[in-house]
């Protein structure tokens, strides 16, 4: 399953990406990231990240909460949604 995940930094980027310098992604065995963006005031990154147990999402937070403000969403690729919805008729 995939989860956009929408990081609000809470001092700022310099903290978060010289922790990232520094350790790395810290993410847990299972967590996959897909890719990242970085809003051009640098106060947010939205990054999709994929696992089949929602824990590793949460184990990965947990590396990072004291730096950023979490919220997560999960996410299907647009191109599948066509399915749901007819679905649903």
């Amino acid at each position: 399953m995939q989860f956009m995940v929408i990081e609000h930094f809470v001092n700022g980027a310099r903290p978060i990406y010289e922790r990232f310098e520094r350790d790395g992604r810290l993410m847990p065995e299972g967590l996959e990231f897909v890719a990242s963006y970085v809003t051009a005031d640098l106060t947010r990154c939205f990054q999709v990240m994929e696992c089949e147990d929602i824990t590793l999402l949460q184990a990965w937070v947990a590396n990072w909460e004291d730096l950023a403000d979490f919220e997560i969403v999960p996410v299907v690729a647009g191109s599948r949604v066509g399915d749901a919805v007819r679905a649903r008729e």
